[in-house]
Parts: structure tokens; sequence; C-alpha cells
């Protein structure tokens, strides 16, 4: 490897540990250095290269994909998870083992959650190399299997408070997409099941720790506010739908009958 290639690398390291990162100044050197993987032949590895720039060559990738999630660019992170296979999994047994293969890993598992793949999830986690009685001693892997299980049971209050327990502050990012989507399948029930709540019961309902939250979503959903009578009344979306086929059913019960006196 290059003495500019190792020089970069070392600018990379320095901006990423800092505290805060320096995600801008990351996100310009991954750029360079991704260039100069290609150049040297490393970020596709073939063959058998030298160890040591291979683990260089893992380590901007893996830094690049947790800067990704820091950044909240997932296509960004599903670009270096995916080159980072060759890594894991064709060289697992030539290289040693990597601090943050687990917790990029398990980030993955989370993201495939958000997006509702929970076939490919499955299939990611049989695919681990950790045997399936160590699951549950992984923090890493752990935490997105009880959020799946979580998820399947309809046990909502688990995965809010699952946030607090996110093994690293990367799996926050994902975490609160899935809260996300929670809120939106219990504001569709809400709808459905009740004419208004008071803004208290719909805040605890939705997981939301303050007003201002709360009414910036409602505003979102189109529900009408009363912040006199603090109480919310829900759009009554699914009578608004009943009606279309109503006058459908209506229509063609008049041209049936229309047909029949001129049979007669």
């Amino acid at each position: 490897m290059s003495s500019s290639l190792v020089s970069l690398y070392e600018d990379l390291q320095r901006s990423f540990n800092s505290i805060p990162s320096d995600l801008k100044r990351c996100g310009a050197l991954l750029s360079q250095l991704k260039i100069g993987l290609i150049e040297a032949g490393l970020l596709i590895p073939q063959g058998e290269p030298v160890e040591g720039d291979l683990v260089i060559a893992r380590d901007i990738l893996e830094i690049g994909a947790i800067w990704s999630i820091r950044s909240r660019d997932e296509p960004s992170f599903d670009r270096y998870f995916s080159q980072l296979q060759t890594f894991y999994n064709d060289y697992s047994s030539y290289l040693p083992p990597s601090k943050r293969e687990f917790p990029i890993r398990g980030l993955n598992l989370i993201r495939l959650l958000t997006q509702n793949r929970i076939a490919d999830f499955h299939t990611t986690l049989e695919s681990l190399p950790l045997p399936a009685d160590a699951i549950g001693d992984n923090p890493y892997i752990s935490h997105p299997v009880n959020l799946e299980r979580w998820l399947m049971e309809g046990s909502y209050s688990k995965v809010w408070n699952a946030r607090a327990e996110a093994p690293a502050e990367e799996y926050k990012y994902f975490v609160d997409s899935l809260i996300g989507t929670i809120r939106n399948e219990i504001a569709s029930c809400e709808e459905s099941a009740y004419n208004s709540l008071p803004l208290k019961d719909a805040a605890l309902l939705l997981f939301f720790s303050s007003q201002s939250e709360l009414l910036a979503f409602a505003q979102q959903r189109g529900w009408e506010i009363d912040l006199t009578g603090a109480t919310i009344t829900f759009t009554r979306k699914g009578e608004e739908q009943l009606e279309i086929p109503r006058q459908k059913l209506i229509a063609a019960s008049l041209a049936y009958a229309r047909e029949l006196e001129q049979i007669v």
C-alpha cells in the first residue's frame, strides 16, 4: 500500500475518532480512499494480498459504514456493507477478527427490519458466523433479534424501550425509524377505532414525550386539534372510502332494474 494511501487512512482515523467525529472531513477522505483502494486492487481484493493491506482496507470500509449512519445516509451504508462482505466472508480465516464486524452486522439486521424485509432478516441471521446458542450473548445481534420478536408480537412498548438499551449509538437511528413506522400503524388503528381522544391519551399511545411533537404529527395526519378542549378528532377516512362503493352499487342496481323492465 502506498505511503499516500496510508497517510490518508491515518487522517481518516483522527477525524473519525475525534469527539465529536468530523463527519464532513471523513466524507471527503473516504471518497479519496475508495479511489485509492480501487487503484491498489483492494476494494474488491483477489488472490492473496498482503494481510496488513487487507486489514487497513477493511477498517476504511468499516469506518465508512458507521460514518454513513452518523450522516443519515442509508444507501451509502448499503454500499459499504456490500463491499465488506468480501472481507467478512471470503477472508474471515485469513484476517484477524474485527471489533467492528458484529456491530455493523447488527446494524444491517435492523436496517432490514426497518425495510420490512423479514425474510431477508432471517436469511441473514442464519448465515452469521455465530452459533445459534451464542446469539443471546452477543448484544449487537441479540438486540435486532429481540426487536424482530417484539414487532411480530405487537409489543411496541418494548420496541420503544429498546432505544435506551441500544448497544451502540448508531443503532438508535434505525430504532427511531422503526418507531416512526409503529406510530403510523397505531395512528391508523386510532382513526378506525375512535372518533376522538384526549391529547394526553393520544400522546401516550403514540409514544410522544411532548405535546408539540404530538401536534406536529397530528397536523401531518390531518387530524382536528382542539387545544381548548385538549382533544384530537380523527378524520373518518374509512367512511369516506365506503361512499364510493355505495354509489357504484346503487348505479348498478338501477341499471339492472331498467334492464328487467325492458325484458318485461
